[in-house]
């Protein structure tokens, strides 16, 4: 089962592992695979493709870097018993880590897949050298929430055109520039059978209950239990995400790293690549140095820009 056809142009996934109950998962890769792992976890609503800037731009630094589709978005299978728990998130994660042989990975996740990298690692699940959570913590705003609720509920019976979907997009991230191209925004949906355009994910991963405050507690507990090197990104413009909530963090996990990208929204990597990406290669060669051959050390690295027309919702 899927939204419908992908439209010409949307990339073909690089590789394909199975998840948990045999669940298939796409995803995309970067730089050598010798190179330290580093596992990059989308948001809800989002795909692997919002990941591309910073992989290649980890890859470039001497990381293997590795972004895959959750279960139910963009390539990856939609789940056949409608499941889309944290649990079984996590489970996916492990998979993939198996099916990629490597041990003591880097976790980055941005919202949704913060939270499935924070329960991994604070509840033992993966083993982790490191963990990047991107403007998510167990303390958010429910306003925020509220908003990304209402931009996915909105046109369950579909998209006319893409020009309607990228005025959708516009509407809800206000603070990006508008891409002069549609062509972006083919990755992100599906041409169904009616012939409108519908996102790519299954509608049923936003039907489960959402119970925040179990949520928060939850994710308290792991994240008082991080012992590895941790760096939390908050976009300073986001309205999940507040400075209370980050603060939050830092004191339950008083040795984590935090830094502030002053001008990006909740979609922290999509709004400001090159701050982000600059700003996580800097804390993982302090905390988990590559292996750069001798003379490439002070070859310098660049993070190439976001691309537009790239992915836009998330739910935590």
């Amino acid at each position: 089962m899927s939204a419908g056809t992908k439209l010409p142009g949307t990339p073909e996934p690089m590789h394909r592992w199975q998840g948990s109950g045999s669940i298939a998962i796409a995803g995309d890769a970067w730089g050598d695979p010798n190179g330290p792992l580093v596992v990059l976890q989308h948001g809800g609503g989002q795909t692997r493709h919002a990941w591309k800037g910073t992989g290649e731009a980890l890859g470039a630094a001497g990381y293997y870097a590795v972004a895959f589709d959750a279960r139910g978005h963009g390539d990856s299978d939609w789940a056949p018993d409608g499941l889309y728990g944290q649990d079984v998130m996590v489970q996916d994660l492990q998979c993939v880590i198996a099916a990629l042989g490597q041990h003591r990975p880097v976790l980055v996740g941005a919202s949704m897949g913060g939270g499935t990298s924070l329960v991994a690692v604070g509840e033992g699940h993966v083993d982790a050298s490191a963990l990047i959570l991107v403007d998510i913590a167990p303390r958010i705003e429910t306003k925020g929430i509220d908003n990304i609720q209402a931009f996915m509920s909105q046109k369950p019976e579909g998209f006319i055109s893409l020009e309607e979907v990228a005025e959708a997009i516009a509407t809800y991230q206000p603070q990006r520039v508008r891409p002069k191209s549609l062509e972006g925004l083919a990755k992100n949906v599906r041409l169904g059978s009616d012939g409108k355009y519908h996102w790519h994910w299954d509608p049923r991963f936003r039907a489960g209950t959402r119970d925040l405050q179990r949520r928060q507690e939850r994710l308290e507990a792991c994240a008082r239990a991080l012992a590895v090197p941790t760096l939390l990104v908050r976009g300073g413009l986001s309205d999940v995400l507040s400075e209370e909530g980050s603060q939050h963090f830092l004191d339950l996990c008083p040795h984590s790293e935090y830094v502030n990208v002053t001008s990006a929204g909740h979609m922290v990597a999509g709004d400001r690549n090159d701050v982000f990406g600059t700003s996580v290669i800097e804390f993982l060669k302090r905390s988990v140095p590559p292996s750069i051959p001798p003379g490439h050390a002070s070859r310098p690295v660049s993070t190439p820009p976001a691309e537009s027309g790239g992915d836009i919702n998330d739910v935590p």
